[in-house]
C-alpha cells in the first residue's frame, strides 16, 4: 500500500507587485515635446475667446490699444447696454424658447429614428442609412424655400413657434446614427423580457432602453443646442416681418447697423451668445464621449 503525499501551496502573504512601464528617455522626451506642442495649439485655439471676453469689459480705445487679452480693466457698463439697449435680453430669452422647443422635439425622433434602425432589420434598411449620412452633405440653403413654404402654409410664420418647428425639422442624422450604433450594441434579452411581461414598441423604448442611453442623449442635447443657438439662416428668414423675434445669434448681426463703433457692447452681446454653449459642453463633456465612444465600439 503506498501513501500518497499531497503538498499545498503556501498562501501568498504578500500581494503581487504590478510592474509599472519603465519609459525611455526618448519616449520622455517625445512627450514633453508633444504636450508643449498640444498646449500651444490649446491657447491658440481659445485665445479669441479669451479676446472676445476681456474685451466685453473694454472701450475701443483700450480694445486696440493693447493685444494683451489680461489687462485688468473691467467696465460692467458694456454688458448692461447690450442687454438692453441693443436688446439682448429679449433676443436671449427668444433663442432659449426655441433652442429648447427644438431640443425636446428633434432628441425625441432622433431616439426613435435611432431605436427602429438600431434594433430591427427591415427591407432597404442599407439605403436609409445611406441617405441619411447623403444627407449630412446638402447645404442649408436648398432647403430654405420649402421650409419657409411649409412653416407659411401651417400659419405659424412670423412666430415662435414656426422657428422652432423648423430648427427641429431638420433632425440631425448624425444624432440619428449615433442613437441607431448605442441601441444595436445592447442586449436583446432586455427587449425579450419586456415582451413577456406585455410591453410594447412604444414602452420597451420609453422604459427599457431609452434611460440606458443617457449618454447618447446628452450628446443628441449638446449637437441639438449648437446647432439651434447658433442658426442664423432660418431664423433670419423667418423674422423678417417680425423683428422683435430674433435670436441671439441674428441680433448680433444686426449690432453692425447701431454700435459698429461700440466694440465694447458688440463684444459683450456676443460673448452673452457664446457662454450658453460653453458651460452647456462643459456641464454635458464626459457623456459626450462616453456615447461617440459606445456608439464607435456598437
Amino acid at each position: 500500500m503506498t501513501a500518497t503525499v499531497t503538498t499545498e501551496r503556501p498562501a501568498e502573504t504578500e500581494p503581487r507587485k504590478i510592474k509599472q512601464k519603465q519609459f525611455s528617455r526618448r519616449e520622455k522626451i517625445w512627450a514633453v515635446v508633444m504636450s508643449a506642442v498640444l498646449l500651444l495649439i490649446g491657447l491658440a485655439w481659445i485665445y479669441p475667446f479669451i479676446w472676445n471676453l476681456s474685451s466685453s469689459f473694454k472701450n475701443t480705445t483700450e480694445i486696440f490699444g493693447s493685444l494683451n487679452p489680461f489687462n485688468p480693466v473691467l467696465r460692467i457698463g458694456n454688458w448692461t447696454r447690450a442687454w438692453t439697449e441693443a436688446d439682448m435680453g429679449r433676443f436671449f430669452f427668444n433663442s432659449v424658447f426655441v433652442t429648447a422647443g427644438s431640443i425636446v422635439i428633434s432628441v425625441t425622433v432622433a431616439a426613435l429614428m435611432g431605436y427602429a434602425l438600431g434594433r430591427y432589420r427591415f427591407v432597404g434598411k442599407k439605403w436609409v442609412i445611406a441617405i441619411f449620412a447623403l444627407a449630412i452633405f446638402l447645404p442649408e440653403g436648398y432647403t430654405i424655400i420649402p421650409i419657409y413654404d411649409l412653416i407659411d402654409a401651417l400659419g405659424l410664420s412670423g412666430s415662435l413657434w414656426g422657428v422652432t418647428l423648423a430648427e427641429a425639422g431638420g433632425v440631425g442624422v448624425v444624432q440619428v446614427l449615433l442613437f441607431a450604433g448605442y441601441f444595436s450594441q445592447l442586449p436583446r434579452e432586455l427587449e425579450e423580457a419586456a415582451r413577456v411581461d406585455g410591453a410594447g414598441f412604444l414602452r420597451i423604448f420609453a422604459s427599457v432602453y431609452l434611460p440606458l442611453a443617457k449618454p447618447v442623449t446628452a450628446t443628441a442635447v449638446i449637437l441639438q443646442f449648437m446647432q439651434s443657438w447658433n442658426s442664423f439662416l432660418l431664423p433670419l428668414v423667418l423674422t423678417l416681418t417680425r423683428p422683435e423675434l430674433q435670436t441671439l445669434a441674428v441680433g448680433v448681426y444686426a449690432l453692425r447697423n447701431d454700435y459698429f463703433a461700440d466694440w465694447g457692447v458688440m463684444t459683450a452681446a456676443s460673448t452673452i451668445a457664446m457662454l450658453p454653449i460653453v458651460i452647456m459642453f462643459l456641464v454635458l463633456q464626459r457623456f459626450f464621449v462616453e456615447s461617440i465612444a459606445g456608439a464607435i465600439k456598437g
